[in-house]
């Protein structure tokens, strides 16, 4: 049976913030932790082989292809340790990592194995969630924590800016309480296993629990992995009766209550979309 690896206290920060305090400097970094994954003291020092960055949003399956490219690994490898390794995840999860590979840079070394890279990816995650108030936090909200993560998910996919985080969460919270379909491109692409700007109507239509189109409620699993930053706008949003949005450009995103405002915010971002195509 193997020794578990020696595991130095991770240092977190959220995207786009100034963290990483290390003898009273501050370094900006977009991802969060540092981690080093160590073999036990058997009197040889660990060869350094880099490390590892998961940026904030990615799916599980982008996690395990860095994680394989980066310990020089066969594609696949890390995605079939993900199903062989008991995590530390909620019942809730049954055995599916995604939303709980935290975003953070993992110094590897040559004893770091895709078992002990997605262990201490998912303990990291469970510190963090807690340190944020997750389990409070859902509990005030009438939601379970695996249903929040699931919502920071998708607030991590859909804001354009860190500021946007916590309008965007209020939208997903007032259509929820009034049991509005989310209608959410993010959790459809999820579905499509691709990344787009461009929903079509056919897109809506597509068979999936992860088509809030179509579907009522949160998608039946997280569709990424969101950051701490993430999270805490999901469990605190900003009031607001914000039912739609759409970034229209970059650092445009208009937030509207009523449709027909909504409407021509997205007519823009159609005419910007189709500006672009012709540039």
């Amino acid at each position: 049976m193997p020794h578990a690896p020696r595991r130095r206290s991770p240092r977190l920060t959220g995207r786009g913030r100034l963290a990483l305090l290390t003898a009273g400097l501050l370094a900006a970094v977009a991802v969060a932790a540092a981690v080093v994954l160590l073999r036990p003291d058997d009197g040889k020092t660990p060869r350094d082989l880099g490390s590892l960055t998961v940026p904030e949003g990615r799916r599980a399956t982008q996690v395990y292809a860095l994680a394989d490219q980066a310990l020089g690994l066969a594609a696949g490898t890390t995605r079939q340790a993900a199903k062989d390794t008991r995590l530390a995840l909620p019942a809730a999860a049954d055995g599916n990592p995604e939303g709980y590979l935290f975003p953070a840079t993992y110094p590897l070394d040559d004893s770091t194995t895709p078992a002990t890279l997605l262990a201490f990816m998912a303990d990291t995650a469970d510190e963090r969630f807690r340190q944020a108030g997750l389990h409070a936090g859902a509990r005030r909200l009438g939601l379970s924590a695996y249903q929040a993560v699931t919502l920071a998910s998708i607030v991590q996919a859909e804001a354009d800016t860190p500021a946007d985080m916590g309008k965007v969460a209020r939208v997903i919270h007032n259509r929820l309480d009034q049991d509005r379909a989310l209608e959410m491109d993010s959790t459809l692409n999820y579905a499509l296993g691709r990344t787009s700007l461009d929903t079509t109507h056919e897109d809506t239509r597509t068979d999936s629990p992860y088509n809030t189109y179509a579907r009522p409620g949160l998608p039946p699993t997280p569709i990424g992995n969101p950051g701490e930053q993430a999270l805490r706008a999901a469990l605190d949003p900003p009031a607001g009766g914000w039912l739609y949005f759409v970034t229209v450009r970059p650092g445009d995103t208009r937030f509207s209550e009523d449709y027909a405002e909504h409407r021509a915010n997205v007519e823009e971002f159609n005419r910007e979309r189709a500006a672009e195509g012709e540039g």
